[in-house]
Formats: structure tokens, C-alpha cells, sequence
């Protein structure tokens, strides 16, 4: 079965909300030098759940699923509700965190390219609008918390790891194989990917070192 004929299930973007909410909890909670109140927290949850749907939406010129389906908005909030209630436990831990916010790129990924690929978007198209739905959310979380752009940065391939996941959705759609199977292994090439480079300190060069070199 191809992608374009796929509508994505309204409960799978609930889940990625709910999911999204609850990280961007968890990671508001990380930066309390910040003196982040519980709506700061609750709205950082909803930028993150909201964020890289919104920014997908407008890019595929479509109406913003968060604003039309009213459990969208009361899913992303009760899972910022519940990150609020972890975030003593959970905050401890780097690795969850880690491999929470993998999964919800992986997550928003798909369900960018696959909403991309059945409105017959090209296959670099469906890739672009898949990493916009997977980092969209990080991004308007690191506004809100005033921190550099986490994709920008010398870090562990935050944004490789979504491209990764979502080009493999698109060239697996070429094939037909089942959207199923393509979304499930968008999530998991964009986790083991991210998690990998965590563990392994994997990044990119860093400019400044990259003009050291050439002057040595």
C-alpha cells in the first residue's frame, strides 16, 4: 500500500502530542536556574507537542491539526501534566530523557513525510517537511528557554538523526512497502541513530576548529 493513499489516524498524532507534551515537561524542568513557573512548564510542554505540527501544517498549506481537533490541545496538556509529575524522578536520568525526545522526532518525522508524500509532495519535499514536523517543536522549546537553536550547535546529530529516519520512510514508500512498517522504522533509524551519537560522542566538525586546521 503507498503512503498517498494513507491518511494519518488522529490517534497516532495524539500520541506523538501526548508524547511531545511530556518531554518538553521534562526538559523545562532540567533548567530551573530559569525559575520556571507550572504554566511556564505546561506551555514549554505544548511548544514542543504543538510546535512541529503547527510549522508542518503551514508548509503543506494545510489547516493546522492543532487548532481543528480539540483533543489535540487537552492531549499535549495532560502529557506536560504528567512530565510535571515525573519530572523528579525522571530528570535524574539523561538517558530516558535522551531517548524520549529520539522517539518523539521519530514520531512527528513520519507523520510529516507521510502527511507530505499522500498530498504528492516529491521525495526531497516529503524529507524537508518531515524534519520540519520532527525538530519544529525543539525549536520553538529552545526560543521559549532562550537557548541556541539545538540543531544549529555542535551536538550529538539532532537534526541528522531525523533526516535519517524520515529518508528512509520516503525510499521504503517508494517501494511500497506498508506505511505501518515505514513510520515504525522512521522511529527506530531516528533513535538508534541519535542514541548512538550520544553514546559515542558523534558530531559534526566545528567551524572554528575546522579554520584551526587549515591554518596548522
Amino acid at each position: 500500500m503507498s503512503v498517498a493513499l494513507f491518511a494519518v489516524p488522529l490517534w497516532v498524532e495524539l500520541l506523538a502530542a501526548g508524547l511531545g507534551g511530556l518531554q518538553g515537561a521534562l526538559v523545562a524542568a532540567e533548567h530551573r536556574h530559569q525559575r520556571i513557573d507550572v504554566l511556564g512548564v505546561l506551555v514549554i510542554g505544548l511548544l514542543v507537542a504543538l510546535g512541529g505540527s503547527l510549522l508542518r501544517d503551514v508548509v503543506l498549506n494545510q489547516p493546522p491539526v492543532v487548532i481543528w481537533q480539540n483533543w489535540y490541545l487537552l492531549v499535549a496538556a495532560g502529557g506536560a501534566l504528567v512530565g510535571m509529575g515525573l519530572r523528579a524522578v525522571v530528570s535524574r536520568l539523561t538517558w530516558p530523557l535522551t531517548v524520549l525526545d529520539a522517539i518523539v522526532m521519530g514520531m512527528f518525522g513520519a507523520i510529516g513525510a507521510s502527511k507530505a508524500l499522500a498530498l504528492d509532495v516529491g521525495p526531497v519535499g516529503a524529507v524537508v517537511v518531515g524534519v520540519i514536523g520532527a525538530i519544529g517543536g525543539g525549536m520553538l522549546r529552545d526560543v521559549a528557554l532562550n537557548l541556541p537553536f539545538s540543531f544549529l550547535q555542535v551536538s550529538t546529530l539532532y537534526a541528522v538523526a531525523a533526516a535519517a529516519g524520515v529518508t528512509v520512510l520516503v525510499v521504503l514508500n517508494a517501494f511500497a512497502v506498508p506505511i505501518l512498517v515505514s513510520g515504525l522504522a522512521c522511529i527506530a533509524v531516528t533513535v538508534v541513530v541519535r542514541v548512538v551519537a550520544v553514546a559515542f560522542g558523534w558530531t559534526f566538525p566545528e567551524l572554528g576548529s575546522l579554520r584551526r586546521s587549515r591554518a596548522a
